[in-house]
């Protein structure tokens, strides 16, 4: 047997939903079975890691001898026995079962910062990330470094604000230490709550520790003593690994009293939000973890001049902390070397949606949309119509087919209708309804208001009521006359970033699919046969067999008709619910 093996099974998101804590269970029962001790020396050649990137072929698992890698995809116990003896026993993979040149298009393109120990070490083992340079940069900035020279190396790597606003990193530091001498705090937002996004998820259970690392440094940075991650409730997993990874860097003495003996003391406590989308906002957040509602105010001042408990706070995402260590062992210059003139670095995406190659990946500030959706995502599933994509979350806009070729960085966003927000890339097609989408993320949004200011709570309320009457077949002339104005004055009067960029999905779409809002209105008719209401059912009658699926099947008997004979559908009696659409074989029901 090869002396140097290592067996990798993702436990990312994706790999937990599709059952990869029995896929470990199955090898550690054949290493059983078959004699193979789990450790080879010192070294324990099973590992749980985190998200593997490609979620769509989960349960990834990597079987590494001598340095040669394999990867197996859509892993399932019983696949196990042959991977271990045809394997790592007699040293002849499974070609049939391991990734295929998509696997390796999804990852060509892409450049991993944050995420390149995610999926290659235990993040629940603190000595695997010190080995792989972990706290490297803690101590360097400790030993070496005062805290306006690590400002300044944040400050020249133009490193901005993952989380939306795009905010540079540095400057924020810098106006936070040069506050007075005192009680200074530092946050690390995780409350991630976009529909479809998983980035600060996968970081915090892949690669916990290089987030408390960038905690460590900001707090040395601006001169903190307390810091909290501020994590939603509903990450369990994520939460767990971040208290483990918080309970071996005090063992180990990075957090706690008397860092590096240089008299710093700094420790980090974990506060769980309930789920609210509005505590993303900084204000709101502040609110939450000083046991208030979470509900924002108005600024200035900002929670650098008076944020928790009225003290100086810094606040920073999960993946902007991330990317400190790096910034601090390789250098400002490096990482501006990725990314585009006024957009730095890396961004992670959650990419979803129609298509093929769906996961977390992880790219260069400036790539094109048609790289990400195309080369990395493989095109749309079942080679459909590429129509638009939607970035920023319920928050962004829809970009149209027409700006496949646009850069992705916060400029050239903002110039389409959209932000580059936390990272949620959704990918839609031909089948998807625009005003159906709109109106989807604006019911998110809605309800996610924390009702304290009017343009908000009633504005969106508003825009609501006529995306439902227009998706029913009850929509007006003049509907998208006043969502424009009300959008408008929803973005210019709200509160906080929720209600400024609640309307994006709306306006986005009126701007860019106009027509598809005018044929609800106009035709009563969904082009993308998408909104029920406006949905005719109908049997094609020189493709019907007679076989009777539909018949059977129609849960409000709308159907008629005998054996081999064609068959009709009753309008008055139909419910809409696509039931015969689905069954029919032959194609003969038509869906307009």
């Amino acid at each position: 047997m090869k002396a140097d093996i290592k067996v990798k099974v993702c436990m990312g998101p994706g790999g937990i939903a599709t059952g990869g804590a029995d896929v470990i269970k199955a090898f550690k029962d054949e290493f059983n079975t078959e004699g193979i001790k789990a450790a080879i020396g010192d070294r324990c050649f099973l590992h749980k890691v985190g998200c593997l990137g490609l979620c769509a072929k989960d349960v990834l698992v990597d079987v590494i001898i001598n340095g040669d890698k394999t990867t197996y995809e859509y892993v399932k116990p019983d696949m196990v026995p042959r991977i271990v003896k045809e394997h790592i026993i007699e040293g002849n993979p499974v070609r049939e079962w391991s990734v295929g040149e998509d696997y390796y298009n999804f990852h060509k393109r892409q450049v991993k910062v944050i995420l390149f120990n995610c999926g290659e070490i235990d993040p629940e083992d603190i000595d695997v990330y010190i080995a792989v340079g972990g706290y490297d940069a803690v101590k360097k900035v400790f030993t070496s470094m005062t805290p306006e020279e690590t400002i300044e190396v944040i400050k020249n790597s133009d490193l901005r604000g993952r989380g939306g606003a795009g905010f540079p990193t540095g400057l924020k530091w810098e106006i936070c230490r040069r506050k007075k001498p005192g009680q200074k705090y530092i946050i690390c937002n995780a409350d991630e709550g976009d529909p479809g996004a998983f980035m600060d998820r996968s970081v915090l259970e892949g690669n916990p520790h290089s987030v408390i690392e960038g905690m460590i440094i900001g707090a040395y940075a601006i001169g903190a003593d307390k810091g909290y991650v501020y994590i939603r409730a509903e990450y369990p997993l994520a939460v767990e690994r971040l208290k483990i990874a918080l309970d071996q860097a005090r063992e180990k003495g990075f957090i706690g009293k008397n860092i590096f003996d240089k008299g710093f003391n700094f420790d980090v406590e974990i506060k769980l939000g309930a789920g609210a989308f509005v505590c993303g906002e900084e204000t709101a957040l502040i609110a939450s973890v000083e046991g208030k509602r979470g509900m924002p105010r108005a600024r200035p001042p900002f929670p650098v001049d008076s944020g928790l408990w009225g003290k100086p706070t810094v606040i920073n995402n999960v993946e902007t902390l991330a990317n400190v260590p790096y910034i601090i062992t390789k250098g400002a210059a490096w990482f501006s070397s990725f990314g585009t003139e006024k957009s730095k670095g890396t961004k992670v995406f959650a990419l979803t949606g129609k298509v093929k190659n769906t996961g977390l990946i992880e790219v260069p500030l400036g790539i094109t949309l048609k790289e990400i959706i195309y080369d990395i995502g493989g095109g749309i599933e079942g080679d459909r119509i590429f129509k638009a994509v939607q970035t920023g979350g319920p928050s962004g806009g829809c970009i149209p087919a027409k700006f496949l070729d646009l850069e992705v960085d916060y400029e050239s966003l903002a110039q389409v209708g959209s932000i580059m927000g936390s990272g949620g890339m959704v990918v839609l097609d031909e089948t998807d309804c625009m005003v159906n989408t709109a109106k989807f993320f604006l019911e998110f949004t809605q309800a996610e208001s924390c009702g304290k200011c009017i343009p908000c709570r009633v504005g969106t309320k508003r825009m609501l009521e006529i995306l439902d009457r227009i998706t029913s077949g009850k929509g007006r002339e003049g509907d998208i006359e006043l969502l424009e104005e009300l959008g408008q004055d929803v973005k210019t009067s709200s509160l906080c970033g929720l209600g400024m960029t609640a309307p994006n999905p709306v306006l986005s779409t009126i701007r860019y699919f106009k027509d598809e809002y005018e044929a609800h209105i106009k035709d009563k008719k969904c082009p993308a046969a998408v909104c029920k209401d406006l949905i005719t059912y109908s049997i094609l009658e020189e493709l019907c067999t007679g076989c009777g699926a539909c018949k059977r099947e129609c849960p409000a008997g709308a159907i008629t008709g005998r054996r081999k004979k064609i068959h009709k559908i009753a309008p008055e009696l139909c419910v809409k619910c696509g039931t015969c659409f689905d069954v029919c074989k032959f194609k003969a029901v038509n869906k307009i």
